[in-house]
């Protein structure tokens, strides 16, 4: 069939043949690439930190009142009357089981300042105060927050480093811990270049998407060490060429695991935040979505070219490679045959091989030897011969 030999077949059975192990320095240079840029991201643009992290106050406005755009404006109006320089950090339409009402977030103000603010933001749309409920943040509790998130962070890099050694190797180890690292600067750079806000639940969403990438890493090592178990006993493949054939092995399956797992967080994120204005789940749904997809690119481009490049350092395996290049070298120059080549044609004098000829021309075992007789032989045709002692038959 023709669809047998597309591409989407043969990623299926692993036989696609894509070098990825081979332009491992293509995907280094574009890590470092985006690693630059995100750091430049970092110092540059920095992050809209949410008031959970920043302090700052927060109200709740009924829907009708207007739009989101009218409520903003009226609340900033309210703040440069009452607080003078604060100002509407963000605006969300929220929904809730008692209707649509507009959460803003403002800088930090007093207990005296949020009063007066809450009062003239009732007296600009009309409506008594009891309808406008506030809360107020300190920026203590996100430090708090932050400072227990970081300790998370490296127990879990710790934990995941003795698993993998037990698991696998320590270079295997090294490469999934840069993985991870990699993946959350990667995110951390796409928060800060498109502005998303990081609240509590950004956090929580980031120590989730390490378990994820672990899990993509560790399914295509373990295919890495099925493929190189006892490589180093033939000449026949590189630890490259292996950690690349698992690596294909392997594609279609992490592929289909992260498809699996973006559709429901891209519901949560599209569906959820984005029709249904279920503006509490956005921060979460935006870090899972975009963590998960560089957790899988991350572990294909990175993760394994990572670990090629750190066995190639090591004195057996570099011997192994040096092996089997310097073997295909001699067959390109006809030194040696490879296995399994076919043999010359018979009849062509310049293509006989000198010992099948000779092999051809010693008896098979067992066999008499030629020009002789047996004694029984020739005494069968004598007649019987001379009797034993040399006497005649008188």
């Amino acid at each position: 069939m023709a669809g047998e030999g597309g591409l989407a077949s043969r990623l299926y059975r692993g036989e696609a043949g894509l070098d990825i192990v081979g332009r491992r320095k293509l995907w280094f240079a574009l890590a470092g690439v985006l690693v630059l840029i995100s750091i430049l991201s970092f110092a540059t643009l920095k992050f809209s930190l949410g008031i959970e992290f920043a302090g700052g106050n927060s109200f709740q406005v009924p829907a009708s009142v207007g739009t989101l755009d009218q409520a903003e404006a009226k609340v900033g109006e309210a703040l440069t009357a009452t607080a003078g320089d604060a100002h509407v950090v963000t605006a969300q339409q929220v929904g809730s089981t008692s209707g649509q009402y507009y959460e803003l977030r403002t800088t930090q103000l007093s207990s005296e300042q949020a009063t007066e603010v809450r009062e003239e933001i009732a007296r600009e749309f009309g409506i008594g105060a009891d309808q406008i409920s506030g809360n107020q943040v300190s920026e203590a509790w996100g430090q708090q927050v932050t400072s227990r998130a970081l300790l998370g962070l490296v127990i879990f890099v710790l934990v995941v480093a003795v698993y993998l050694i037990i698991r696998f190797e320590w270079r295997m180890a090294v490469a999934a811990i840069v993985s991870l690292f990699m993946n959350l600067i990667l995110t951390a750079g796409i928060y800060s270049l498109v502005g998303f806000e990081v609240t509590p639940s950004t956090i929580i969403g980031f120590l989730t998407i390490l378990g994820f990438a672990l899990y993509d890493v560790v399914v295509v090592f373990d295919k890495v060490q099925e493929n190189v178990r006892g490589i180093t006993a033939n000449n026949n493949q590189t630890y490259g060429e292996a950690a690349n054939l698992a690596l294909n092995q392997s594609l279609m399956r992490s592929l289909n695991t992260s498809v699996v797992a973006l559709l429901p967080v891209g519901g949560l994120l599209f569906i959820g935040a984005g029709l249904l204005g279920a503006g509490t789940l956005k921060d979460l749904g935006l870090v899972l979505f975009v963590g998960m997809a560089v957790a899988f690119l991350t572990s294909i481009l990175l993760a394994t070219p990572l670990l090629v490049w750190l066995k190639n350092q090591e004195p057996r395996i570099a011997a192994h490679n040096k092996r089997v290049l310097s073997r295909r070298g001699a067959i390109a120059r006809g030194e040696i045959t490879p296995r399994g080549a076919p043999r010359p044609a018979e009849g062509d004098a310049d293509t006989i091989d000198p010992q099948a000829a000779l092999a051809g021309a010693t008896p098979k075992v067992g066999a008499r030897p030629a020009g002789k007789r047996s004694n029984a032989a020739r005494g069968g045709r004598s007649g019987g011969g001379n009797r034993p002692g040399g006497s005649r038959r008188r």
